[in-house]
């Protein structure tokens, strides 16, 4: 019983784990694109406009995959 919840636990954790390396990237690659193209946010350009969206945007796909990943049915 207590091997299958420290694997829960353990598991959780590497779905976090991944989330924040998604998040990361996430946010280098909305800083990228928004300096790149010169897009603009309420007068706010590059990092300062694109790497709070994509760090949540990456953090979300992160959050999704590694949930899905590692809680998927093994059949």
């Amino acid at each position: 019983m207590l091997a299958r919840i420290i694997k829960t636990i353990l598991r959780v954790l590497a779905a976090l784990l991944i989330g924040l390396v998604f998040a990361v990237i996430g946010f280098i690659l909305g800083s990228m694109v928004f300096a790149i193209f010169g897009l603009e946010i309420n007068g706010r350009e590059g990092y300062e406009a694109g790497g709070p969206i994509g760090f949540v945007l990456g953090a979300l796909i992160g959050l999704i995959a590694g949930g899905l990943l590692l809680f998927r049915r093994q059949s």
